[in-house]
């Protein structure tokens, strides 16, 4: 039986992948950026706070669980600043958490300033919105994730401003903390973090924040879809902090190292490949490098055309393939962002995808591609 997309006729796989559950990866830390559930029953419009599905998007998260990965929680995988603002993250970090602690699973949450909205902050608010965030997170007893801020890109007028914020954080933070770097990619308000447009300025601003206070940092997640940026940046850390490669471009390079190191993961694709992401790192901690490439190697496809300009919607594709697979019962997202993608993109994704076998169902995942199909009023 054959489907016939937007870009070809296709025809789908009809046996099913099978990847077992398991413990966590030993050579490697990895998350997994996960994505929210939408309540498709909510009467709300794109401007309503978010209607979140607390049962599905907790059961999403067991299943990162039950494949030994952490969940990252509360970033922007989860629309946060597209979607979800701060009342809807400080509700699902607090149920994340208390899930995690109920299954003994990892989790880490991003600690950002979006209650500033409307409005131009100044640095003592935006110091201030990051001081209550993170009380939350630890008060969850989860790991901290410093996130970038659009308001302290707006507000900071030099790199020491950023110093002097970091700091502050740092020396408050009761645990080690990961420190975020998101590129302008992922996020245009972003542009200049770090007190600069040129990366080479910015990332000595940075690594000035890292090595002053290494006993508080835990390690970097760098989104930046640069591989040599970042394996000269972790090549620099210092000893004991951790380098999190956020490149859903270069992952399987960056994770698998060099003779000099290699770079953790906190990643927005692991989301969708999460249960094949996680067989393929317990590979690594065999010392089988070329098995964990020959497993994850063919999904950057995937990936790349996920994270293709505009970089900040790929949650659309996310999301889709989770209801392709099953994680739950619809393609609504909050803020409405399914429609943020076209629907040769989203066939597309459905064709790389049951070609890696990320279907437990195959079979549903080809009757609610083509329900997609019926919807856009397309032949299939």
């Amino acid at each position: 039986m054959t489907i016939r997309l937007p870009q070809g006729v296709y025809e789908p796989r009809t046996a099913p992948v099978v990847f077992a559950g398991g413990a966590a990866p030993t050579s490697r830390t990895v998350f997994a950026a996960a994505h929210v559930v939408a309540d498709p029953y909510a009467d709300v419009s794109p401007d309503s706070p978010a209607a979140v599905d607390w049962d599905a998007t907790l059961a999403f998260r067991r299943h990162l669980w039950s494949h030994g990965l952490g969940v990252a929680e509360a970033m922007d995988t989860a629309q946060r600043g597209m979607g979800l603002d701060w009342a809807g993250a400080a509700e699902l970090i607090r149920r994340s958490a208390a899930e995690a602690r109920a299954v003994g699973g990892r989790i880490a949450c991003g600690v950002g300033t979006d209650q500033l909205t409307g409005c131009q902050a100044d640095l003592p608010a935006v110091r201030t919105a990051y001081e209550e965030q993170l009380a939350l997170v630890e008060e969850t007893g989860s790991q901290a994730i410093l996130m970038a801020s659009r308001a302290l890109a707006a507000a900071a007028g030099t790199p020491d401003d950023y110093v002097a914020l970091y700091t502050h954080l740092l020396r408050q933070a009761a645990e080690p903390v990961i420190l975020h770097w998101l590129g302008p990619m992922f996020d245009p308000a972003l542009e200049g973090y770090w007190g600069s447009s040129g990366l080479g300025t910015a990332t000595e601003t940075f690594l000035e924040v890292v090595a002053a206070h290494p006993d508080k940092v835990d390690g970097i997640k760098v989104s930046l879809l640069d591989p040599q940026r970042e394996i000269d940046l972790r090549r620099r850390l210092p000893e004991g902090v951790r380098c999190y490669t956020g490149d859903d471009f270069n992952y399987p390079e960056l994770i698998a190292g060099d003779e000099r190191g290699f770079s953790h993961a906190l990643l927005g694709i692991f989301d969708p490949l999460g249960p094949l992401a996680a067989q393929a790192v317990r590979v690594l901690d065999t010392g089988d490098a070329d098995g964990f490439r020959k497993l994850l190697d063919p999904t950057v496809g995937l990936s790349r055309h996920l994270f293709q300009p505009p970089t900040r919607f790929y949650k659309t594709g996310v999301v889709l393939l989770a209801w392709l697979a099953g994680h739950q019962s619809h393609f609504t997202m909050v803020g409405g962002l399914q429609s943020a993608r076209s629907l040769p993109h989203l066939c597309r994704a459905y064709e790389l995808a049951d070609g890696l076998g990320l279907f437990p169902d195959p079979g549903l995942a080809e009757h609610r591609v083509k329900s997609l199909l019926t919807m856009y009023g397309a032949d299939w």
